[in-house]
């Protein structure tokens, strides 16, 4: 759709040496390498999510898991996708040093370059199959994730130190920093906290509802704002 809509226009350059300049072949390797960077941090994450058991992935009918742990499900599509788009951008990053670079205009130095473009893009389109062929493996491990969220109360100093500086008491960072760096923190810590500030009991309420499952800042407004933008 958005092609038929904004097409691509090639214009003619008349201004030229020996050899046509190359700078419309760079914008368009450094977006396309910036796309790839992009989608090489998502599978690195996913890969991460998956280890972390965050993500769960469903296993494929004759796919080899480990070699020496069948029962293993490994993020082989991530990996794939990973692995390809380095070589994708490691082939984009010397093109782009190279191909704006000749002597006086008149070497062909850069055709012997072009001819591997085509590898570059290969790559590429090999890792968003990849990378689309593992999205529709996994699903979200959510017993997982409420375990390490109910495990973890300390994600709620984030919350607490907001609310208190909405409250204009004083030191926030250092009141939270003190039950809670280096130590073991439980969701009393916090409640304890909460009692004994001198805050309205509107803001006291507040705290002591603040769950690590339930308190998600302004993530919510921020996503809600974003999708209506590109929608």
């Amino acid at each position: 759709e958005y092609m038929h809509t904004k097409p691509l226009k090639v214009r003619f350059n008349p201004i030229t040496a020996q050899i046509e300049p190359h700078d419309s072949y760079l914008r368009v390797f450094d977006g396309v390498k910036r796309i790839n960077n992009i989608l090489t941090d998502f599978a690195m994450d996913t890969w991460r999510y998956i280890s972390d058991g965050w993500i769960k992935q469903r296993a494929v009918a004759g796919e080899i898991g480990s070699s020496a742990m069948p029962h293993k499900v490994n993020p082989i599509d991530f990996e794939n996708a990973e692995g390809n788009f380095g070589m994708a951008n490691a082939m984009f990053e010397f093109f782009v040093r190279k191909l704006c670079i000749s002597r006086l205009q008149r070497d062909l130095t850069d055709s012997t370059v072009e001819r591997n473009m085509g590898c570059a893009f290969a790559h590429s389109m090999i890792g968003y199959a990849s990378l689309q062929k593992g999205l529709g493996k996994i699903e979200v491990n959510a017993a997982k994730i409420t375990e390490a969220l109910e495990t973890t109360p300390e994600v709620l100093a984030e919350a607490y130190q907001n609310l208190l500086r909405m409250s204009n008491v004083d030191k926030p960072y250092e009141r939270l920093k003190e039950i809670t760096r280096g130590k073991k923190v439980t969701i009393e810590d916090f409640h304890n906290l909460a009692k004994n500030l001198d805050v309205s009991d509107e803001v006291k309420a507040r705290l002591l509802a603040a769950t690590p499952l339930t308190y998600t800042g302004l993530s919510g407004k921020i996503v809600e704002q974003f999708s209506a933008k590109i929608n």
